[in-house]
């Protein structure tokens, strides 16, 4: 089992200094992984929480957090694909990956905020299929040379995109319908679990993935399962990764006898932590003890 925790990227205690501390005291302390995600906008009277009310920018918090560290893996989950154009996000991730020296993670997945879509002048209609080619155009932007392509939804005249990424990062899949399963397990390199999925029946969906590859002529065991851990130290017990630390590493072991490969605290989605009105010192305090409590 793979622990990561994640980095400070929502609400008040999403500064530089957190971040990079946050980062380096990962690496220190021999986790595997740190965490970004994505929230582009947050509409006006959305009920969707606090921890997305104020989000910093995954890729360029992780090309910061890069600079500061020098073994630990970056991984973002997730970006949404159909905000960018595919050849620009294949070269700022390549970038990440070259200055990194190979460290990147790349989760992506669909989008479901409406107004998010207005905004990058995206239909959501059909954006499963949208996700299946820009994956497609992804991986050929980074190892073909020259790149031509035409698809349903993009286009390249044959160009050059260089330099390459070496390696070539791993494409992560999110989603929790069963139609995204499958197709994680059809084309992705692995699948992470969202912040609101039923951690007693993760289970359930890896085997949806595993099966899903075998259908394709893929390796199941060669997939990552990778669960966001919503950590929530002192709280109610009963609920996974939350109450006393040793609960929580309990919890943990538990996550891999389901199947699941990494786990990633991740305090962002503890409103305690996440929020705009939470104590940013108060926070860091919480989340110093908590690195130290869940080291692997």
């Amino acid at each position: 089992m793979r622990i990561g925790f994640a980095v400070p990227v929502s609400g008040s205690w999403a500064t530089p200094g957190n971040m990079a501390r946050v980062a380096t005291r990962a690496e220190e302390l021999g986790y595997d992984e740190v965490w970004t995600f994505q929230r582009l906008l947050y509409p006006v009277g959305h009920s969707m929480g606090s921890s997305y009310r104020s989000v910093q920018d995954p890729i360029v918090t992780l090309s910061y957090v890069a600079g500061v560290t020098s073994r630990i893996q970056l991984g973002v989950a997730v970006l949404n694909l159909p905000f960018y154009s595919p050849a620009m996000l294949a070269k700022q991730l390549a970038t990440l990956q070259i200055v990194s020296g190979g460290r990147l993670d790349v989760g992506v997945g669909l989008g479901w905020v409406e107004e998010e879509f207005a905004a990058s002048a995206v239909p959501m209609e059909r954006r499963g299929k949208r996700a299946e080619e820009y994956v497609q155009l992804l991986r050929k932007l980074w190892t073909e040379d020259p790149v031509e392509h035409k698809g349903e939804f993009y286009a390249l005249p044959p160009v050059h995109q260089d330099p390459k990424p070496a390696p070539v990062p791993p494409i992560l899949m999110g989603g929790a319908a069963p139609v995204a399963l499958r197709r994680a397990g059809r084309l992705a390199d692995g699948w992470i679990s969202s912040s609101r999925m039923d951690l007693s029946k993760i289970h359930e969906q890896i085997s949806v993935v595993k099966e899903s590859a075998r259908e394709a002529g893929r390796d199941p065991g060669a997939l990552r399962f990778i669960c966001r851990g919503v950590t929530r130290p002192g709280s109610d017990s009963s609920a996974p990764l939350a109450g006393s630390y040793e609960k929580i590493r309990q919890d943990v072991a538990a996550l891999a006898e389901q199947g699941v490969t990494e786990v990633f605290h991740d305090l962002n989605f503890n409103p305690e932590f996440g929020s705009v009105d939470a104590d940013p010192a108060a926070s860091m305090r919480r989340a110093e003890e908590a690195l130290e409590a869940l080291k692997p």
